[in-house]
């Protein structure tokens, strides 16, 4: 179907804008021809064809494009890929056919683009593995990434046309993947808006209500910013600096997200804005020493809080990111965060790697060097194998969203480690061979345990021995993704040869006894070893952990029940789910009704209430449906674990609505957190207030006391989120009580 004559003037409109955008970009004039060649294949390639939202598809990436340019920063090359992105992908031109055309290195972009649009509309252990792959083109050409983040982006903007699960798995890829990786390469006000887009469509109630309530406070808001500015522009002017000033309110999902992780109204977020000073510099003295001029003279007129001051121009982010931070109190008695910078700094925090590179040549720092130590991090994790491709996902994200510290190796090299860093990722950050043995630290010249979180300014020497070397219990000790990598690895390959080990250990044995291995065999041995299949009982022996002193004696009893009972729980011989006891997978499809969990139904158990975040009547929830036993996990809407779910198994996030039964009375377990002035008799009052006025019944208690001040958690049974909400209330009533959240842990 041809487009209308509306139509054909819209697309004429959106590309002379994305010319005029262009503009800027031209270094010669066969530029301009280059993007109008672009321009006029794609509108041949996407002819007639329309978004779901019914516009035309050419507008898509003409959209692309000129976010490309305007919003990252990218040049022609750049521009040309944007407007092909689809091309090969939807159309029937090929990659030989783009390189014909435009060369290799466009059609070797567009190639990569081609493939990561691939990725997110595949299986999930593929998809991840296909991530893998279009990622190593990471540190060869980081356009590519951009271009797909633009991409993204346009996507998120025009969300609204998808179907309720389909935004559900797009909004998780992009909060889980998209707006980490805008994070890591520096586009910040791509990740904010990604972030806010999510939140958008998928709490649209909450993302109203923080919007409405910040348009509210706005005009009381720039009131203080001008009131808290203005001796600083006095004495800026006085000085004779070129700056610009400006007051930035924090992004709606920030402040949700602080809400959510502080479980507090909005009315207690009070670090709404920061302010920030950019200015243009002298050519003498440094910028680093201009910038701290500045914060000199902004502390001569507010106090700063000393432990809030971050330096990132002495030591920038490994994205880039210089900037000065510093935390005064304003006039008000407020705390007010003050970010100083250069234009430069500010271009590069605003424009990420694009802009970075932009002032490679013009400045001598160690940006470039960062960029490429993490370019090269990544490399190494992509490289490395790893248990598998969705393990992979999940560290590949460890590297992206992460605050960091800069630490010292005893001969005073610097090393960037994430916030929450182990001395134990540190010793495999040095080397995987050093972490394997490491058995120690000397943090500062003190000696502390291997598990020691390490802080910024630390500078550490690992104690290794020879004795020594990784155990699974390592894994939740450490952050990092290389230390993950190295430590999954040796285990994997140490249990496997535990496992040759057992095996051979086991045939040894009952070869002495005259017995034949069968399945006969193990069905004794498994449950009387506790153990659920073959691997598990070999590795286990093969480590130790096991003997057969008994072996004979288990071979002679006769537990034909408790043999049926364990067979029916586990695997048959080959390892596959016995099909009598697999859950109807049928019982999902509702015809596109509403699914209520807590309904009687002939399949039991056809909801299962997911552990990660304890979902309770009352909270919006979603379903993930389990591909292997059909059944349907009910996740908290806000949950993390189920955000992972959704960027890996989306086609698998349920498109029905989920609902909670209003008929069946049934009591789900839930956990507060308390916190507060210890007294004589405190436990007495919380334990009479839940048993008289909501007779609730309470599963544990944990309290415990020091330096006068209590906290502990109440585990408890309830039967809707309201009850647990008015349980809370009056908690926080009892004279003491500091703070009562709910525990979503």
């Amino acid at each position: 179907m041809n487009y209308t004559p509306e139509d054909e003037i819209l697309i004429q409109e959106k590309y002379e804008d994305l010319m005029a955008s262009c503009e800027k970009i031209y270094r010669k004039e066969a530029d301009r021809g280059f993007i109008k060649k672009a321009f006029f294949l794609a509108k041949e390639a996407h002819k007639g064809v329309r978004r779901r939202s019914g516009e035309p598809y050419l507008l898509h990436p003409i959209a692309v494009a000129k976010i490309a340019v305007d919003e990252i920063g990218l040049g022609v090359k750049s521009v040309v890929a944007a407007l092909l992105h689809d091309v090969v992908e939807d159309t029937e031109y090929t990659v030989e056919d783009i390189t014909n055309m435009f060369g290799q290195k466009i059609a070797t972009m567009v190639d990569g683009l081609t493939k990561m649009s691939g990725v997110f509309n595949t299986e999930t252990s593929e998809q991840a593995e296909n991530f893998r792959k279009v990622l190593l083109t990471l540190s060869d050409d980081v356009r590519v990434i951009l271009i797909k983040i633009a991409d993204r982006l346009h996507n998120m903007r025009t969300l609204g046309a998808m179907p309720i699960n389909k935004q559900i798995k797009i909004t998780s890829e992009t909060i889980y993947l998209f707006a980490p990786l805008a994070h890591r390469l520096g586009l910040y006000s791509i990740k904010t808006e990604l972030e806010d887009l999510c939140m958008m469509y998928r709490f649209p109630d909450q993302y109203r209500e923080i919007s409405e309530k910040l348009n509210k406070t706005k005009v009381q808001l720039n009131e203080y910013i001008t009131r808290f500015n203005a001796p600083i522009i006095e004495t800026l002017k006085r000085n004779g600096i070129d700056f610009e000033i400006s007051g930035r309110i924090k992004s709606i999902y920030s402040i949700w997200s602080k809400m959510q992780r502080k479980q507090i109204p909005f009315e207690e977020v009070y670090d709404l804005f920061a302010i920030r000073v950019v200015f243009k510099p002298l050519p003498f003295p440094s910028e680093k020493t201009q910038c701290w001029q500045i914060y000199s003279s902004i502390t001569d007129i507010y106090t700063p809080k000393p432990e809030r001051l971050r330096d990132w121009i002495s030591m920038p982010k490994a994205n880039g990111y210089e900037a000065l931070h510093s935390t005064v109190m304003g006039p008000a008695g407020e705390w007010v965060e003050v970010q100083i910078r250069t234009q430069r700094m500010e271009d590069i925090a605003e424009r990420g790697f694009a802009a970075h590179w932009k002032y490679k040549h013009a400045t001598i720092s160690q940006n470039e060097d960062e960029f490429d130590k993490w370019l090269k991090k990544i490399r190494e994790a992509l490289n490395s194998p790893t248990e598998s491709a969705v393990d992979f996902l999940d560290n590949f994200k460890l590297s992206l969203y992460t605050s960091e510290i800069v630490t010292f190796t005893p001969k005073g090299e610097a090393r960037t480690m994430p916030v929450g860093a182990t001395a134990l990722d540190f010793a495999y950050d040095i080397h995987s061979k050093i972490g394997h043995k490491a058995i120690g630290a000397k943090i500062n010249h003190v000696i502390k345990p291997i598990f020691t979180e390490i802080n910024s300014g630390d500078q550490i020497e690992i104690i290794t021995s020879d004795s020594i070397h990784p155990k699974p219990e390592w894994l939740d000790h450490v952050t990092t993704t290389k230390a993950k990598q190295s430590i999954k690895n040796y285990l994997k390959k140490d249990r496997q040869n535990n496992i040759t080990r057992g095996m051979q250990a086991f045939e040894d044995r009952l070869k002495e006894m005259g017995i034949t291995p069968s399945r006969r065999v193990f069905v004794k041995v498994l449950p009387a070893y506790d153990c659920t299949n073959k691997d598990e009982f070999y590795s286990k022996l093969g480590a130790g952990i096991l003997n057969l002193d008994n072996l004979e004696k288990i071979l002679r009893q006769n537990s034909a029940r408790k043999i049926l009972k364990f067979w029916s729980l586990f695997l048959d011989e080959e390892g596959e789910v016995d099909d009598e006891n697999t859950e109807n997978s049928d019982a999902q499809n509702n015809g596109g009704k509403k699914l209520v969990v807590g309904a009687e139904t002939d399949i039991e158990p056809q909801f299962v209430i997911a552990e990660c975040c304890k979902p309770i009547p009352g909270d919006q929830v979603v379903g993930y449906r389990d591909p292997e036993t059909g059944r349907i996990f009910v996740h908290k809407s806000t949950c993390d674990e189920l955000t992972r779910l959704g960027a890996q198994y989306g086609k698998n996030i349920v498109k029905e609505e989920i609902k909670w039964s209003q008929h069946k009375a049934v009591s789900y377990l839930s956990s507060i957190e308390l916190r507060g002035i210890d007294r004589i008799g405190i436990i007495l009052d919380l334990a009479q207030l839940i048993k008289d006025e909501f007779n609730i019944n309470i599963r544990e208690i944990h309290i415990q006391s020091h330096d006068g001040i209590f906290e502990g958690t109440i585990s408890l049974y309830v039967r809707h989120i309201q009850d647990l909400n008015n349980l809370m209330d009056k908690i926080r009533m009892i004279k003491g009580i500091e703070v009562v959240k709910r525990n979503l842990n």
